[in-house]
C-alpha cells in the first residue's frame, strides 16, 4: 500500500505536545505505507469562490486534523476529503457546552452544568439574581469554564460570592458555563484515550495541590485499570459525538460511578504513552488505514 496524508496543525501552535504528536503519527503511517505532509490552517488550502468550494488538497487520501479550524475543516470535508475527526466532532467538542448538550440528549451521566449567559459589550451590568440563582442551583465551591479552552487554563474553582462575580465580570463577553464541583477525589480524574470507538488506554490523573488535574499543570499520570462502567461510558461517548479518536476525562461520583467532565477530540498523548507503555499512535494510524483503504 502507498499512500498519502495531511496533518493539519494550527500556526500559532509550536508546543512540544503537538509536536509529538504530529511526530508519532507521521512516523506510525511512514510503517503503514503512509507518507504525510503537515501543513499549518493558514495555507488556505481551501476558499470559497464564484463556483462554490474550491480545494488545494485534492492530492491528499485524508487528512489529519489537528486543529479547531471550523471553517477549515468543513470546507475540505465538503470537498471530499475524509478528516479524523470529522467537523462536526472537533466543533462538538471544541466548546464545552456543545458537548453537554450533546452528551445529555443520550442519557451520558454529568456534573450539573449552567449554560452561562453571554453578554455582548464589555459595559453590560451582571444581574445579582442571575448569579444567586447559578449559586443556589449549585452552591460553594463551584467550577467556572470558558467553553473554549485547553489544558485546564479556562477553568476555575470559585469559592464565594464576591469571586463568582469577580470572575463572570471577566469573561462575561466570552461563552462560559457554571458546573457542579464534584470534589469526592479532588484533583483526580481518569483520562481514557478511545480509538476507532473502542478503548485503547486510560490513566488516572492526581494533582498534588491543584483541583485541575491536568499533566500540563503538573498532575502525575499513574496506569488506570477501568471497570465495565467506565469503558462503557467513555465508548458511548465517543460513539454519540462521531469520533475516530478523542481522549474522554472522566469524573467519579460520590458512590464510585463514573461522570463525563470533558471530551477532547484532539488530546495529546505523549504523557499517557508513556504512563502506559501503549502505542496510541500506532492503534490510531491503524484505524484511519483501515478507514481509508479498507487495510
Amino acid at each position: 500500500m502507498k499512500g498519502k496524508g495531511l496533518i493539519i496543525i494550527n500556526a500559532a501552535d509550536k508546543s512540544g505536545n503537538t509536536q509529538y504528536k504530529v511526530n508519532r503519527m507521521s512516523e506510525q503511517l511512514r510503517e503503514l505505507g503512509v507518507d504525510t505532509e503537515v501543513v499549518t490552517n493558514d495555507h488556505f488550502l481551501c476558499y470559497v469562490d464564484r463556483q462554490g468550494i474550491v480545494s488545494r488538497a485534492k492530492q491528499y487520501d485524508f487528512a489529519l486534523f489537528f486543529d479547531k479550524d471550523k471553517y477549515v475543516s468543513y470546507m475540505l470535508e465538503a470537498t471530499g476529503l475524509r478528516l479524523f475527526n470529522s467537523a462536526r466532532a472537533i466543533e462538538l467538542c471544541d466548546d464545552k457546552m456543545s458537548t453537554h448538550i450533546e452528551l445529555a440528549k443520550h442519557g451520558i451521566p454529568m456534573p450539573t452544568t449552567l449554560a452561562g449567559a453571554l453578554c455582548y459589550t464589555d459595559d453590560a451590568v451582571i444581574d445579582d439574581k442571575y448569579l444567586q440563582r447559578a449559586q443556589q442551583m449549585l452552591g460553594f465551591p463551584m467550577v467556572v469554564k470558558q467553553c473554549y479552552g485547553s489544558y485546564g487554563k479556562q477553568v476555575e474553582l470559585i469559592s464565594n460570592s464576591e469571586q463568582l462575580r469577580q470572575t463572570v465580570e471577566r469573561i462575561k463577553t466570552k461563552p462560559y458555563l457554571f458546573q457542579q464541583y464534584v470534589g469526592y477525589k479532588k484533583g483526580q480524574d481518569t483520562r481514557i484515550i478511545v480509538v476507532g470507538g473502542k478503548v485503547c488506554c486510560a490513566m488516572q490523573r492526581v494533582s498534588n495541590g491543584d483541583f485541575r488535574s491536568n499533566i500540563e499543570l503538573g498532575g502525575i499520570g499513574y496506569v488506570a485499570k477501568l471497570n465495565d462502567d467506565f469503558v462503557a461510558i467513555a465508548e458511548r461517548a465517543s460513539d454519540i459525538l462521531g469520533l475516530d479518536y478523542c481522549g474522554i476525562d472522566i469524573l467519579t461520583d460520590k458512590d464510585g460511578s463514573p461522570l463525563v467532565c470533558e471530551v477532547n477530540s484532539n488530546a495529546m498523548f505523549g504523557g499517557i504513552e508513556r504512563v502506559t507503555g501503549v502505542n496510541v499512535a500506532q492503534a490510531f494510524a491503524l484505524h484511519i488505514t483501515k478507514q481509508v483503504y479498507g487495510k
